[in-house]
C-alpha cells in the first residue's frame, strides 16, 4: 500500500478511536476505543462454557475425574465434573463447597486470591480444627500457600477432606491476570500419578494455560520461568 493512502486510512483511525499516535516517535500503537472493544469482547466470553470443555478434554487426556471450581461468598464450590471411563472413580457433587486448605482447588483460590478475601475463612478453618495436620497457625498456612504459589499447582495426596481421594488443582486467570477459576484432578488414592513429571499434572497445567489464554490472561503460567501471576499473588498476600 502506498504510504500517502496508509496515512489517510490511519488519521481515519485515529479519529474514531481506534489507532492513536505517540508525539514523540510518531509511532502509532492501539486506541481507547480499540481498547475498549477488546475489553467488551473479553467481558462478554463465558467463562463457564469454556471451562466445561476444558475439564471435559482434560478428562479425555488423563481417563480421571475432572472438575471446574469457581469462588462465591462462602469459598469455593464445585460447578461441574466430568467422569472418567474407568471401573473406580471418584464422584465430585455439582455444588459442593471445598475447604480452602482440605481440598487441592481451595489451596488454589487461598494461594492467589487476595488474603483480606480469604482471611477469614482460613481462619475459620483453622480454629476449628478443620485444618490439615501441620496447619495450626496463619502463619502455617501463608507458608503452605507461597509454596503452591511456587509450584503453580496444589497437589494433596494426604490430608483430603475425603478419604482415599488425592487430587490436584491449578489456577485459570482473566484478562485482568486475576484467578477466575480452578480446574482439579480427583483419583483415588494409589491410582493417580501426581509425582513431578507426572502426565496429569502436565495435562492439568497445560489445561489451565490454554484457558487463561482464551480469557485474555497475558501472563507466564504459575510454576514457569518468569511467571508474574505467581509474585503478583505473593504479595497481595483440593475438589
Amino acid at each position: 500500500m502506498p504510504s500517502s493512502k496508509a496515512h489517510r486510512y490511519l488519521v481515519s483511525l485515529i479519529r474514531s478511536g481506534l489507532v492513536e499516535q505517540d508525539r514523540l516517535t510518531s509511532r502509532y500503537d492501539l486506541g481507547p476505543f480499540a481498547l475498549n472493544l477488546g475489553l467488551v469482547a473479553l467481558d462478554r466470553v463465558d467463562r463457564i462454557r469454556l471451562g466445561l470443555a476444558a475439564i471435559s478434554e482434560l478428562r479425555d487426556l488423563t481417563n480421571e475425574t475432572a472438575a471446574l471450581a469457581v469462588w462465591n461468598e462462602r469459598g469455593p464450590v464445585v460447578v461441574r465434573w466430568e467422569r472418567p471411563r474407568r471401573p473406580i472413580t471418584v464422584n465430585v457433587l455439582t455444588g459442593t463447597s471445598l475447604s480452602l486448605l482440605s481440598s487441592a482447588a481451595g489451596r488454589v483460590f487461598a494461594a492467589w486470591l487476595p488474603e483480606q478475601q480469604t482471611e477469614a475463612l482460613l481462619r475459620a478453618e483453622i480454629d476449628s480444627g478443620r485444618a490439615p495436620e501441620g496447619i495450626a497457625s496463619m502463619a502455617d498456612a501463608r507458608r503452605l500457600l507461597a509454596e503452591v504459589r511456587r509450584e503453580g499447582v496444589a497437589v494433596m495426596s494426604q490430608g483430603y477432606f475425603a478419604r482415599g481421594v488425592e487430587a490436584a488443582a491449578a489456577p485459570v486467570f482473566n484478562f485482568k491476570n486475576e484467578i477466575t477459576m480452578s480446574i482439579a484432578v480427583v483419583g483415588v488414592e494409589g491410582t493417580l500419578d501426581l509425582g513431578p513429571g507426572s502426565p496429569a499434572l502436565a495435562a492439568l497445567k497445560a489445561a489451565c494455560s490454554t484457558l487463561s489464554a482464551r480469557l485474555g490472561a497475558t501472563v507466564t503460567p504459575p510454576g514457569e520461568a518468569g511467571g508474574g501471576v505467581a509474585d503478583a499473588g505473593a504479595e497481595d498476600g483440593g475438589a
